[in-house]
């Protein structure tokens, strides 16, 4: 009864107070959405006035400002003053200000192995092992997210550095709706399923796929991700955490298998729009351009969350085009593994005021505020996927929720003459007709050539 009168008066508080309440984006206990008993418990929680934080981090623009809007939040319920000063430049930025002994408390970091490295030269603070049994029962495919953010210390010793927040997900195909409904096409549930209607759309007359893999000096990083999905499709996640490390070797037949599985869509000139040949040379970025022509070129686009920024001016996500999950195949026993990316917070310069905010993460509210919004994903179980501003972001959460198993971008987590460099070209080699066994054991004549 105390707690709840308490958690009642800061309401009240906050309601009635001054700037910080003004800078709500959405007011306290008025949207029935929100979890905000959740947002009341932590600000009757922690009195942190006085205190401040600095958070660095690559978000600048449009997601600088949405993330402020959380941090408005925990301001509020906490009396912190909080900064944020982030955007470009990020990575280069944190390595000089953590060399430099000024870090900040918290760094946003976008790639697990930049956090991993901070963390082996002693410059990250290790969260409490409470976070980790948190993460297990509060986030889809839990276990995931304590593995991707555990790391060895200076000292060796493993523990848990890093609490993963706003997420991406790549495992999806695109496709348009009419489409389907004028040829009579279901969306498929299983890989089998994706196989057998790729073959329909062929025996139809139809080309059922458009794959590009130029982007410029990055040519060939879309078929990195559809190894990666393949990988976790044909192989267990202890198989794909090994490869990612080079303890599974590249030319092992597990991830040769994999390329073929990639090369099974891609290589077949019946397959793709405009034959195998246009694979390696089409721009990513107008490979999906076929799916809106009339007739359509192709019927499917495997790609990112991010892909309907390059989709004709004026289409709408679940009217004009839609997405499925890219599935995984009913006969492997290997669940629903999703592939993504994402972002996790870090204490460089450990205090109670940052401790605290990695327990503000915790709260839905953390999470409801930016997905009321855009540009939002979350695996966190505990929030209201009604909160989803965006039909398309709340059915994106639905497939990450739904997830036994989240894996991050493999080739993101490589190093980067590998992930970013000749696993790039050996699969645009690939699709031009190359080996796959020979072309896998260059990529590994390459690794072993780092050590």
């Amino acid at each position: 009864m105390k707690a709840r009168m308490m958690a009642g008066a800061a309401m009240l508080a906050l309601i009635a107070g001054g700037a910080q309440a003004q800078d709500l984006k959405f007011t306290p206990g008025e949207d029935a959405r929100f979890h905000w008993d959740s947002y009341e418990a932590f600000g009757a929680a922690h009195d942190l006035s006085g205190q401040s934080l600095r958070i660095d981090g690559p978000w600048g623009g449009i997601d600088k400002e949405l993330f402020q809007s959380v941090i408005a939040y925990f301001e509020a319920a906490t009396g912190a003053d909080v900064e944020y000063t982030g955007g470009d430049g990020f990575e280069q930025r944190v390595m000089i200000d953590v060399e430099a002994g000024s870090p900040p408390g918290l760094a946003v970091v976008p790639q697990p192995g930049l956090a991993a490295d901070l963390a082996a030269r002693g410059q990250l603070a290790p969260l409490p092992a409470t976070t980790a049994d948190w993460l297990r029962e509060n986030y889809a495919a839990g276990q995931s997210w304590v593995d991707l953010a555990t790391y060895a210390g200076a000292d060796g010793q493993e523990a848990l550095y890093g609490f993963f927040y706003k997420v991406d997900v790549k495992s999806l195909v695109w496709y348009v709706p009419e489409n389907f409904e004028d040829a009579g096409y279901d969306v498929p549930e299983t890989m089998e399923d994706l196989r057998a209607l790729t073959d329909q759309i062929v025996a139809d007359g139809d080309t059922p796929w458009c794959i590009g893999l130029g982007s410029g000096p990055a040519t060939g990083w879309p078929a990195t991700d559809w190894v990666e999905d393949m990988m976790l499709r044909v192989n267990s996640p202890a198989d794909y955490d090994a490869w990612v490390a080079n303890d599974l070797k590249f030319d092992d037949p597990k991830v040769v298998a994999a390329i073929e599985e990639f090369g099974w869509f891609a290589r077949n000139d019946a397959h793709v729009a405009g034959g195998a040949g246009a694979v390696g040379s089409t721009d990513f970025r107008d490979s999906p351009k076929g799916l809106f022509q009339f007739p359509p070129q192709c019927y499917m686009h495997r790609q990112a969350s991010f892909i309907p920024s390059f989709f004709p001016e004026g289409t709408f996500v679940g009217e004009d085009v839609d997405f499925f999950y890219f599935p995984a195949y009913a006969d492997r026993d290997l669940g629903r593994p999703v592939l993504g990316a994402g972002t996790l917070f870090v204490v460089t310069e450990d205090s109670p005021v940052a401790q605290a905010f990695i327990e503000f993460l915790q709260t839905p509210i953390a999470h409801e505020v930016w997905m009321a919004q855009s540009g939002f994903l979350t695996p966190h179980k505990g929030v209201n996927t009604e909160t989803y501003g965006d039909p398309t972001l709340r059915k994106m959460g639905d497939i990450l929720l739904e997830a036994d198993t989240f894996r991050f971008d493999g080739s993101d987590l490589m190093p980067g003459a590998i992930g970013a460099g000749v696993f790039w070209t050996g699969m645009v080699d690939y699709t031009a007709g190359g080996d796959a066994a020979t072309i896998a054991a260059e990529i590994q004549r390459t690794w072993d050539s780092l050590k």
